[in-house]
C-alpha cells in the first residue's frame, strides 16, 4: 500500500517516462557508537531526458543516496530497505554480482574527484575501452577505436594521440571529461553525477555542465545530479529533491520550489544566496549546522534550526505531503495540491503566507 509520500513526486506524471523510481530508500551505517540511519525513507523519480537534482548541505545524505543507487556503498553501510527500480528491475533485490550487468548499459556514474576515480597505471584508452571489452566482447584494437570516438564525443582534442596518455597527463577539466566518457560509453538510461564540477574553475564548470546537458539530450538519459550549488540546480535541473539529515524535506519542479519554497530549510538556502546585496550589507545564513547522525531528533529533523518551530515539531515528524499552489483563492477556497509539489513541514501553508 502506497503512503502519501510515495504518491508525490517531482516532474511530469507520464509513467512511460520514468527511468528510475526510488521508494522508501533507507541506508544504515555501522559505527563504534552503534548503527545510525544515514538515508531515511527517501522517495523520488527520474525521467528520460530530464535532470533531477538532489540538493542540500554537505552531510545531508546526497552522496550516500547516490552510492546506494549505484550499489557501491562502503563495507560499513547497509541497504536497510526500499526499492530502486531501474527500467522495471528492482536493483535493491539483486545480488552484487547480478547488479554488475547493469553498470554501463543501464547505469553510469560520474564521481566528483576524477583523479582518484581513474586508475593511474593504465592509459585512458585502456580504461575507456574496458566497457566495450567486457560488455560487447570487442578486441583490444576494436575497443581502442571506440575509446577514440568517445574522446571525440566529449570534446577532448587530438584523441588519436592522447588515447595512449595517462590520467596525470590531463588537466582537471579533461580528466572530468574522460570520466564522463566512461560513464556514457554504453549509452546508459540513467546517469548519476555526484558533484561533477568540484574543484574546477568557473569556466570549466560551465563547460562540464554544458557537456552533460548535451549528452543527456542526445541519449534521452535520466540524470540524477548531486549538488549543493543552487545556481547549478536553477540552470540545469528540471526537478529537485531537497535533502536534510537523510530525509527529503521538499520536492517538485525547480521553478516552483525556488519561487515558492514550502519548507523553512529550502527557504533558508535560497535566502542565503546574495543576489541583490550591496557592499557591507548583512548576508543571511542558516544558523547552526545539520545534526549528527547519532543525534537526529525524533520529531522534525530541522527543528533545531527552524524559525517556525512549535511543540508539534518536537513531538511529531512531518511526512512528505502534497502542498497547495497557494493557501486560498479570491473566494477563500482552499486550492487543490499543485502537481508534483510536496513538503515535509507542519507549517508549509504558514510559510507560504509569511
Amino acid at each position: 500500500m502506497k503512503t502519501a509520500a510515495q504518491t508525490v513526486l517531482p516532474g511530469k506524471t507520464r509513467a512511460q517516462d520514468v527511468v528510475l523510481s526510488v521508494r522508501d530508500l533507507a541506508v544504515d551505517i555501522r559505527t563504534y557508537r552503534g548503527t545510525v540511519r544515514a538515508v531515511n525513507g527517501v522517495d523520488f523519480e527520474a525521467r528520460a531526458g530530464e535532470t533531477l537534482a538532489l540538493l542540500g548541505e554537505s552531510g545531508c545524505g546526497k552522496s550516500m543516496t547516490a552510492k546506494a543507487l549505484a550499489g557501491i556503498m562502503d563495507p560499513v553501510c547497509d541497504l536497510a530497505g526500499g526499492e530502486i527500480v531501474l527500467n522495471g528491475t528492482d536493483l535493491a533485490a539483486l545480488t552484487p554480482k547480478e547488479r554488475l550487468k547493469f553498470a554501463g548499459p543501464e547505469l553510469g556514474i560520474v564521481f566528483q574527484d576524477a583523479l582518484t576515480a581513474l586508475n593511474p597505471v593504465y592509459t585512458v584508452g585502456t580504461q575507456l575501452g574496458e566497457a566495450f571489452r567486457i560488455h560487447q566482447g570487442l578486441s583490444a584494437r576494436e575497443a581502442k577505436v571506440q575509446a577514440i570516438e568517445l574522446m571525440k564525443r566529449v570534446g577532448i582534442p587530438e584523441p588519436e594521440s592522447r588515447v595512449n596518455s595517462y590520467p596525470h597527463q590531463f588537466s582537471g577539466g579533461m580528466r572530468q571529461r574522460i570520466l564522463i566518457a566512461m560513464a556514457v560509453a554504453l549509452n546508459p538510461r540513467l546517469l548519476i553525477a555526484d558533484e561533477p564540477t568540484t574543484a574546477l574553475d568557473v569556466t570549466v564548470q560551465a563547460q562540464i555542465m554544458q557537456l552533460l546537458r548535451k549528452l543527456r539530450e542526445e541519449g534521452q538519459m535520466a540524470v540524477v545530479l548531486i549538488t549543493h550549488d543552487l545556481a547549478v540546480v536553477a540552470e540545469e535541473a528540471d526537478s529537485v529533491a531537497v535533502m536534510y539529515a537523510g530525509n527529503v524535506v521538499e520536492s517538485g519542479p525547480v521553478s516552483q520550489v525556488f519561487s515558492d519554497p514550502r519548507h523553512p530549510y529550502t527557504k533558508g538556502l535560497l535566502e542565503s544566496v546574495p543576489v541583490h546585496v550591496e557592499r557591507g550589507a548583512h548576508l543571511k545564513s542558516i544558523a547552526g549546522s545539520p545534526p549528527e547522525l547519532h543525534d537526529i531528533p525524533s520529531g522534525c529533523v530541522y527543528q533545531s534550526r527552524c524559525p517556525l518551530v512549535q511543540e508539534i515539531c518536537r513531538a511529531e515528524r512531518p511526512r512528505l505531503l502534497p502542498v497547495n499552489g497557494s493557501a486560498t483563492n479570491n473566494h477563500s477556497e482552499t486550492l487543490p495540491p499543485r502537481p508534483g509539489r510536496a513538503a515535509a513541514c507542519h507549517f508549509s501553508e504558514e510559510l507560504n503566507n509569511a
